[in-house]
């Protein structure tokens, strides 16, 4: 199917553009009532992630509401550790729990790799080809999964934390069962991304959310050698690398082979763009807490932010998810911002 808009492709790929292309992570749901009024009718996250119709409606509704040069696929990181048998909830207030965990030989029974992707995940597929076909070409639409070290994380630890203590005791007590389970998220990790390209994403992004807990020499060990492997995997399609926090390996994780770079809102896209030259394209990076403001200073703040830069190289996006009580105008405003601006490059 023809895009009649595929400039975030280009911008990827460093072709010409006209004007910087914009989205937002977590742009589908959070901040609008209308994902809301979906969320109301089920049971619970879990469920609309589930369940294609809804998830591929909430989809394209900031596409339609909100002006975005691109749609992400609503669902979760953590459909591949239940996938590979390791069962999560994810709790009000609290957010993913699982009631077993992984932290001797004895748990990896709970990270099986060999089973059918269709199977096991084949309501994301479904979602994604539904979303496809309803976009009708008007965006791409953008697969995603997490990068291994952050789903090891949510596998050893059981839950969110502010530390990952657990995680991070695995690497220094039992590297060999920390690479063994890395090895095998990463293996189900390509076969799903393989599949979502298959199923009709255009662009493929891999979020290490957790990526800023680790040093440089142990996310180099433990982090980049897994997505090393990803990216050399996935080239059917553009693919985002986004290591937040991992700012002393942004030149490593710029090695990597992919073509975008996604920076958090404490990531200097000058500096970034000084260390990485032109060979890959600069992803981000406003703070979320910005579309507080005002929108007169919403506005200023991303015109200084689209005059930073010194490469038509960018995706403009904020530094991390929108956060959900963010008003709808705000971003609305942050993106009327981006499209008006003038291209210098």
């Amino acid at each position: 199917m023809e895009l009649k808009n595929d400039l975030i492709l280009r911008a990827a790929r460093g072709e010409a553009i006209e004007r910087y292309p914009v989205w937002l992570m977590r742009q589908a749901g959070r901040i609008l009532p209308e994902y809301r009024a979906v969320r109301a009718k089920l049971s619970g996250f879990k469920e609309l992630v589930e369940t294609p119709e809804f998830a591929c409606e909430v989809t394209i509704q900031p596409v339609d509401l909100l002006g975005v040069d691109a749609a992400i696929i609503f669902s979760d990181i953590l459909v591949v550790p239940e996938a590979m048998g390791l069962e999560y909830q994810m709790l009000e207030q609290k957010g993913p729990w699982f009631e077993k965990t992984i932290r001797s030989e004895e748990g990896l029974k709970y990270a099986e790799t060999n089973f059918d992707i269709e199977d096991r995940l084949g309501y994301v597929l479904d979602a994604i080809r539904m979303t496809s076909k309803e976009l009708d070409g008007r965006v791409p639409l953008i697969g995603f999964a997490g990068a291994p070290w952050t789903i090891f994380c949510y596998m050893v630890e059981g839950k969110g934390s502010k530390t990952f203590s657990e995680s991070r005791k695995l690497l220094y007590t039992n590297p060999t069962l920390a690479h063994e389970l890395l090895n095998r998220i990463t293996d189900v990790t390509i076969q799903y991304l393989k599949a979502q390209v298959k199923a009709g994403a255009h662009m493929l992004q891999v979020f290490d959310s957790w990526a800023g807990i680790l040093g440089t020499e142990q996310y180099a060990e433990f982090g980049l050698k897994y997505l090393d492997k990803i990216a050399n995997a996935l080239n059917e399609v553009p693919l985002t690398i986004f290591s937040k926090g991992a700012i002393t390996s942004i030149p490593a994780v710029a090695k990597l082979n992919c073509n975008t770079v996604g920076l958090d809102w404490n990531m200097d896209p000058v500096k970034t763009r000084e260390i990485i030259g032109e060979s890959r394209t600069i992803q981000g990076n406003l703070d979320p807490c910005a579309l507080y403001a005002s929108h007169k200073e919403v506005e200023n703040l991303t015109r200084n932010m689209l005059d930073s830069f010194t490469s038509k190289r960018h995706i403009v996006n904020l530094g991390h998810g929108v956060y959900p009580d963010i008003d709808p105008e705000k971003v609305k405003t942050f993106i009327k911002t981006v499209k008006d601006y003038e291209l210098r490059y």
